[in-house]
């Protein structure tokens, strides 16, 4: 949430009438000369050539009948649906990026040569968009809180409008049609379970319906954030799954659909035969109960012998492959499969090599089906052609929590190593026999009771084990961690120096002693920084991530300091707020001063988090962190707020599009790459985000994630774990959101006892952008307000973006020992060593 200005930062509810009015929210104007007049810099073309090159990885075939891709004879094409004008580049909200310019599908395929014969369709679908928005959006400034303003525009801070039905021309028969399906998703706000969301609208029904039905090829695109209802068009014999790919999505479509790319992707999250098959409970406003334990995605679906559409890993290709395994070995707990894919088909191409475990269930630990536990992509495969790949995992990396014992065990039993290509396309290739239980890790509960008991499923699968080669696991070679929760943390000696109110500073962001000063200071558009400590830089920050999230266009004041020409939020925002109460807002809008100049920062827009998972290409995913330490090296940005690390839980989440994937394996490994990619650079560090179960966007800072010891830990844990063991971020932001009830940022059982005492992180911990008063904003009024010394209290380093208040707060904390001095020495130790690395 770092779209918010210090400004921002006073208490809510004295923010809008009692502000004083001017006469404009924007007085003063200044032509911006157009982006595109300038020449694109060298690092832009680069970045985007590197991109280019993997894009059609991330798309993924869900159905095909070979009648793609086109010929290059085939020139006319009819273009249908949302998205062939209203192309959606990525997702909504804090880290959405300017980018220099964006065409859409139609532009795309114009430029390529194609002539489009469907532009009636086209026009009469404007009119009615554009009918159906204005009323829109004064329906939502019908509904405007004056009492509230600032509050209400919070709660609109990703404005989505469902997709109007609509009376729309469309051809019955003929040779080649596309119809694009879009979808827009933003922080903020969840997803409705309504028409024009997760449903189609009838007027898309039916005309998908009708142009399967009457040309002789026709492909279904989805320019979604994820899954879509698409019960009922079993008549549609080719759909391609593209999602938001950033600025060459369209680009990317043209090259798949003619032939020049060929799709690899798998899905990271499971679609289901129709919505109600979703098994999770999405909550109220004030509580999720996350009955379903850790039966989530496949995980459920696989055990529950559910029926999918198209089941997690799933992907198809413009060719066909064939996979067999050669060799199992065991060599203490680690497992080594070796395997071949050779190219059976008549298309080049690339195969995704996927390893399950099925653990065995006992009467003390249930377990899935399956898990994932390792993944492999093969090189480019001409036909014929064969790839030889090696999977390998540890079963102590994949212990199970127990609760009772507090403790992650491997249960004595018979553990199957799965291969396959899909969670629903899998063969054992080994069976490891555990004779007795092993203790891997102990450790201690500390997230609380969840009020209920997990639900689980047993699936009637029975394998063939005939012929599968056996092991017998030497338990001895596993060596039992036990956790130290007393181990003391680092002071260093100058900070120990300090006054108890400067060592406050350092927790507290670069905030301002005055109640509306400026907390950014060197780079227009970033989200933050740290306190600046005598003559040493700060830690500046960026939002992602989608990439570097800072302005586009800026002007520097007449105090020196870079402004961003953007106003506060999106535009598509700040459009709710009706004429008669934007004078009171007016500290939302862009001030921009007659007659300054202009300068500019071009980013580039990665795709979105879901899409670059569904290439299951780790290179890929180091790469793409590789763009952005680059330009965080270019514009001078110690610390991206990135990448993102929740599960998709449900489909709804309305930030799913930043986050992986259902499975926390995959989530942690591309995680890894990126940060690998990033910190490669120098001064180029990475914060995994929202720390931890932050699964749905209503009402994100007053909704409490309910959930058991173990779903936590093995679910929702996992990733980040995976991701600090692997590539060790700089950083980690904790979330909004409660677990059982109190919030994740004051809660010292998840903050110091799991995230820094169990797995050994000792870097920076930050919060969310969190401000004055936010309660006011809370519609359940169930749970307090944030404490700001129990966040500093449960080893948070620094609340961001900071305020006096909450300086205030933690200085008399200290002063009236409800706070050590200790404690804040630690965090501040962390900021302070983090800002000496930075200084060269």
């Amino acid at each position: 949430m770092k779209f918010l200005n210090v400004l921002l930062i006073s208490v809510l509810s004295t923010l809008v009438y009692s502000l004083p009015s001017n006469d404009k929210a924007n007085d003063a104007k200044v032509v911006i000369e157009e982006s595109n007049e300038e020449p694109i810099n060298d690092y832009e073309m680069k970045h985007q050539n590197i991109l280019d090159k993997y894009l059609s990885e991330c798309t993924v075939l869900l159905r095909k009948n070979g009648d793609f891709p086109i010929s290059s004879k085939e020139k006319k094409i009819y273009l249908y649906g949302n998205g062939v004008r209203k192309t959606v580049k990525g997702g909504l909200g804090s880290g959405d990026i300017n980018i220099r310019s964006f065409e859409t599908i139609e532009t795309a395929f114009t430029k390529s040569g194609f002539k489009i014969l469907s532009n009636d369709y086209l026009d009469a679908y404007d009119i009615c968009y554009e009918k159906a928005h204005k009323e829109y959006i004064k329906k939502l400034q019908d509904e405007f809180d004056y009492e509230n303003g600032y509050g209400y525009v919070i709660n609109h801070f990703s404005v989505v409008m469902n997709e109007p039905e609509c009376d729309l021309p469309v051809k019955e028969k003929g040779d080649l049609a596309i119809y694009v399906l879009s979808r827009s998703s933003g922080e903020g706000i969840d997803r409705n379970v309504e028409k024009g969301d997760v449903f189609l609208t009838d007027t898309e029904r039916k005309t998908i319906k009708t142009l399967a039905k009457g040309f002789k090829k026709f492909m279904l695109v989805l320019n979604t954030v994820g899954p879509v209802d698409l019960s009922g068009l079993d008549e549609v014999k080719n759909i391609l799954a593209l999602s938001q790919l950033g600025a060459h999505t369209s680009k990317t479509l043209v090259e798949l659909v003619t032939g020049k790319k060929y799709p690899s992707g798998k899905l990271a999250t499971t679609w289901t035969k129709k919505y109600d098959d979703y098994n999770v409970n999405f909550g109220n406003v004030t509580d999720t109960d996350y009955l379903e334990g850790v039966y989530v995605g496949y995980r459920y679906f696989d055990s529950a012998d559910v029926d999918v559409l198209f089941p997690f890993g799933y992907g198809l290709g413009y060719t066909d492959f064939k996979i067999k395994y050669n060799k199992v070995s065991l060599i203490g707990d680690k497992v080594s499969v070796n395997a071949s894919v050779k190219n059976i088909g008549k298309f080049k191409g690339k195969e995704v090599l996927e390893l399950y475990l099925s653990k065995p269930n006992t009467k003390l630990m249930d377990e899935p089906y399956q898990i994932l536990v390792n993944f492999a992509k093969t090189k480019e495969l001409k036909p014929g052609r064969k790839d030889n790949v090696k999977l390998q995992f540890k079963l102590s990396d994949f212990a199970s929590y127990d609760s009772k014992s507090q403790s992650y065990i491997l249960e004595a039993g018979s553990y199957i190593v799965r291969l396959g290509n899909s969670s629903r396309n899998t063969v054992p290739c080994a069976v490891i026999k555990v004779p007795s239980r092993v203790t891997v890790k102990k450790v201690k509960n500390q997230i609380g009771n969840s009020g209920f008991k997990d639900m689980s499923f047993h699936s009637k699968k029975r394998d063939n084990l005939n012929g599968v080669k056996r092991f017998k696991l030497n338990v001895k070679s596993i060596k039992m961690e036990v956790i130290d929760y007393d181990t003391p943390y680092e002071i260093d000696e100058t900070i120990k120096s300090l006054s108890v109110e400067e060592k406050v500073k350092f927790v507290i962001g670069a905030h301002s002693p005055e109640p509306f000063g400026n907390y950014a200071k060197l780079i227009a558009g970033s989200s933050g920084e740290f306190y600046k400590f005598r003559d040493l830089k700060p830690v500046v920050l960026s939002d992602g991530p989608a990439g570097i999230s800072i302005a586009r266009d800026y002007f520097i004041d007449e105090n020196g300091v870079p402004q961003s020409t953007s106003g506060s939020f999106s535009d598509s925002t700040l459009e709710i707020i009706p004429d008669d109460a934007k004078p009171s807002l007016s500290f939302l809008f862009p001030n921009i001063p007659e007659g300054v100049k202009l300068h500019h920062q071009y980013t580039t827009a990665i795709p979105i988090a879901t899409a670059y998972a569904q290439s299951w290409n780790v290179e890929f995913a180091q790469k793409i962190g590789d763009i952005i330490g680059s330009e965080m090296n270019i514009f001078k940005i110690n610390l991206w707020l990135a990448p993102a690390l929740n599960i998709h839980r449900s489909i709804l989440n309305g930030r799913n599009f930043e986050y992986y994937s259902e499975d926390p394996y995959i989530s942690g490994i591309i995680a890894s790459s990126v940060i690998k990619g990033v910190q490669s650079h120098k001064n180029a560090y990475t914060t995994l985000k929202h720390f931890i179960a932050n699964n749905r966007e209503t009402n994100r800072s007053f909704n409490s994630s309910n959930m058991s010891e173990r779903a936590f830990r093995e679910i929702y844990l996992k990733g980040y774990e995976i991701a600090i063991k692997n590539a060790n971020p700089k950083a980690i932001m904790s979330s909004y959101n409660l677990v059982n009830g109190k919030h994740v940022n004051e809660n010292a059982g998840i903050i110091n006892n799991i995230l820094r005492k169990e797995i050994h992180f000792n870097n920076i911990v930050m919060t969310d952008w969190l401000f004055t008063g936010m309660a006011a904003n809370d519609p359940g009024h169930k749970y307090q307000e944030y404490s700001p010394y129990e966040i500093i209290k449960s080893s948070v380093d620094v609340i961001m973006p900071g305020n006096k208040d909450f300086y205030d707060n933690v200085l008399e904390a200290v002063k009236t020992n409800k706070l050590s001095i200790e404690t804040v020495e630690a965090s501040a130790t962390r900021i302070y060593k983090f800002t000496k690395d930075i200084q060269e």
